[in-house]
């Protein structure tokens, strides 16, 4: 899917093949599998050193001063920004959200809105029940989890290696905590610091990228390896501790994850974001962008809420492109 303004057209997140740019909203892999070496990229200085510094064979050459485009903060991770676009030649304004958050977290610039005409927007949440709690209770509500388990053995958190292990190494940095990390996100976690958001942590793993055994009477540790629950008696069988086991997403209010506790932070927005997004953008028409099944879900729930929303499929009256 592609958007044509002027003489470009903009691969949005993804590899279009006819696009002569590509927009990269932010740096988490499914939104950079499109990234050509012959074209130039639309993103943010951050999005690429953190795509460089995550698959060093992925170099990234920034188009700057494109005329008649803005990039506004997402609010998703470090770095994501939304697509603005205008011009004489399309007649109206359009907003491509990608992924997108209205909370403020931790570790992200707070997101940006501007009104356009026609907004493209993320469907990670497209039910009406996909609502999550107050940010900053779920965030105190880790907090008081670790200090109350931290006092008992060790907590070991699964997270994906950028955006929520950042957050997670902040929320216990708030608290005075130092949690040890695997290699992957320690990486991140320096080019965080590197860039304003300063973390706090500790840098033990193996190459497996498993946290390494630390003699500490009790810690957190925070990994984004799959196995936790094999480091988890690797941990316990070492240091004779009981070993909590933990994971802080959005699916951890729908679905059970297998782990001792789970916190439902979400880095996406819930169908009530979503609307509250919608409504500081004021568009004229709403295209669903995502899977198949929840951007049908999303525009049918959005449409039953009185929006002109549709799935996005390239045919919404501009030069907008889909060949995928």
């Amino acid at each position: 899917m592609a958007l044509n303004v002027g003489e470009y057209i903009i691969s949005l997140d993804c590899g279009e093949p006819d696009a002569n740019v590509n927009f990269v909203s932010h740096a988490h892999s499914d939104h950079t599998s499109g990234l050509r070496k012959d074209r130039k990229v639309i993103a943010s200085k951050v999005t690429k050193e953190l795509v460089e510094a995550r698959n060093p064979r992925k170099k990234i050459e920034l188009i700057d001063n494109l005329r008649s485009v803005e990039l506004l903060n997402a609010g998703h991770i470090l770095g994501s920004k939304q697509l603005y676009a205008e011009s004489d030649e399309l007649g109206s304004s359009v907003i491509y959200s990608g992924d997108y958050q209205m909370d403020c977290s931790l570790v992200a610039e707070p997101i940006e809105t501007k009104k356009a005409d026609i907004l493209i927007i993320d469907s990670t949440y497209p039910n009406k029940t996909d609502v999550f709690g107050d940010r900053a209770e779920t965030t105190a509500a880790i907090q008081s989890y670790l200090k109350i388990k931290l006092e008992r053995g060790i907590v070991l958190f699964s997270s994906y290696a950028l955006g929520k292990s950042q957050e997670i190494t902040k929320i216990a940095n708030e608290i005075g905590i130092c949690p040890i990390v695997d290699k992957r996100i320690s990486m991140i976690n320096q080019i965080y610091s590197n860039n304003g958001m300063k973390l706090d942590y500790a840098s033990l793993e193996g190459d497996d990228g498993e946290l390494d055994l630390i003699a500490r009477e009790n810690f957190l540790g925070i990994t984004s390896s799959h196995n936790i629950h094999g480091i988890a008696q690797k941990l316990s069988h070492a240091y004779g501790k009981r070993v909590y086991t933990a994971i802080a997403s959005g699916f951890a209010k729908s679905y059970n994850l297998g782990v001792d506790v789970q916190f439902p932070l979400s880095d996406h927005a819930g169908f009530d974001q979503a609307l509250e997004y919608i409504e500081a953008c004021s568009p004229k028409e709403i295209y669903t962008r995502g899977s198949a099944e929840c951007s049908q879900k999303f525009a049918k729930n959005l449409a039953s809420e009185g929006y002109n929303a549709a799935v996005f499929t390239g045919r919404i009256g501009i030069p907008i492109t889909n060949k995928s």
